[in-house]
């Protein structure tokens, strides 16, 4: 059995390697109960100790035949403070056809590339085409991978990045002078989201950051940080325009409608329906079509993450290590 470390995981899992792969593993589809959650209660002492304590994550999914694996990943809001990442974990990769195992994997660097590619996946069906100024909200460990993913699916040629602490904006703006593109930290949430054509957002916010009325037609919203149904990074505003407009998708329909905010609170209120979900990433890929309906709809894609995801993405790190 292979022990792959985050290094090896980051080679083998290229922004446009896995992006496809992903999409090829909605269209055939898989085994995915909906993942377990366990709060853990912070310390009476030391490290952790008057903090809010953790999530314990547990996510299997399989393909009969092929492969089996369950990701495991423990989420504390308060590790920066320790300078570890808020999302630590690990990934078990098992031959389905005899139950053997065959890897232990990263699973930091496993969940920050799946977890990228698979908004990029959702916004080459849901983006303008035309869309070149993508707006970052947060820049925690994730935020990096999600706007050079974004820029795999779309020629983004302005970059902005807002975050509550302008330090760590400014050190996630160093890491991408590379891209293609002006990159500039903001201040001012508000104006950078009236012009934005693509806003994506990945924090662990309990309070609406965009706002539906801030948002300029034709505008896709990605977001990705709320994993429970008390967070929220969107306004009820900007899903009822979604929904009533462009379009509000989700990665899976069992898992958004569950557990995140997003959706669940504006489903308990009233404002939406189950039926106001056009569709799931299964849906996306599965038409073979540009999803967006014109330029001047709102579009909005909720993800909470699918342990799918998570094998597609270890597969293809198996492969690439073994080769």
């Amino acid at each position: 059995m292979r022990v792959i470390d985050a290094a090896a995981v980051h080679a083998a899992l290229n922004y446009s390697r896995l992006i496809p792969r992903l999409r090829e593993a909605f269209r055939i589809g898989g085994e995915v109960p909906l993942r377990s959650h366990f709060h853990i209660d912070p310390p009476a002492e030391g490290i952790g100790a008057g903090g809010p304590g953790g999530t314990l994550l547990v996510m299997p999914a399989w393909q009969p035949g092929r492969h089996i694996g369950i990701k495991a990943v423990s989420v504390y809001p308060d590790n920066a403070t320790y300078g570890l990442p808020s999302v630590i974990g690990a990934y078990l990769l098992f031959d389905a056809r005899t139950g053997a195992p065959k890897a232990v994997i990263d699973g930091v660097a496993l969940t920050l590339r799946r977890t990228a590619c698979a908004s990029a996946l959702a916004a080459d069906y849901l983006a303008r085409r035309d869309a070149r100024h993508l707006l970052m909200i947060g820049a925690g460990s994730l935020a990096p991978h999600l706007v050079r993913a974004h820029c795999a699916v779309r020629g983004y040629t302005r970059i902005e990045i807002w975050n509550r602490n302008r330090d760590r904006a400014r050190q996630m703006a160093e890491k991408l002078t590379d891209l293609n593109a002006s990159i500039a930290v903001v201040e001012d949430l508000e104006a950078s989201l009236r012009v934005a054509d693509t806003v994506s957002c990945a924090t662990l916010s309990r309070t609406p950051l965009v706002r539906g009325d801030w948002l300029k037609p034709g505008t896709h919203v990605d977001l990705v940080g709320g994993f429970t149904p008390e967070m929220r990074e969107a306004d009820d505003a900007a899903v009822e325009r979604a929904a009533a407009d462009g379009g509000l998708f989700v990665d899976t329909r069992t898992g958004a409608t569950r557990e995140a905010g997003d959706i669940v609170q504006p489903l308990q209120h009233g404002l939406i329906t189950a039926e106001s979900v056009r569709g799931d990433l299964f849906d996306l890929c599965r038409g073979d079509g540009f999803a967006r309906q014109d330029a001047k709809g709102i579009t909005l894609f909720k993800s909470v993450g699918s342990a799918l995801e998570d094998l597609a993405a270890a597969e293809l790190v198996a492969e690439s290590v073994a080769s």
